[in-house]
């Protein structure tokens, strides 16, 4: 998961009525708390499990976006 990445909270872990399905785009590296790897949200308070996101979109690098408009 890197920074750019567009996210939703899955059902691993509890996600308040106002998150569910909402696209969440993350804003950090990952990060250890106590042993558990988070990364911060935009739009989000703290910081919020790794492995209580699901990846819907990979952030696409500079070189990526290049070669699409010239490729």
């Amino acid at each position: 998961m890197t920074v750019g990445d567009k996210v939703t909270m899955n059902e691993k872990y509890i996600v308040a009525e106002k998150n569910r399905g909402k696209v969440f785009t993350v804003r950090s590296q990952p990060f250890d708390i106590c042993g558990t790897e988070c990364v911060m949200l935009e739009g989000y308070s703290g910081g919020y499990a790794v492995d209580g996101l699901t990846v819907v979109e990979k952030r696409k690098s500079g070189r990526e976006a290049v070669s699409r408009l010239f490729g």
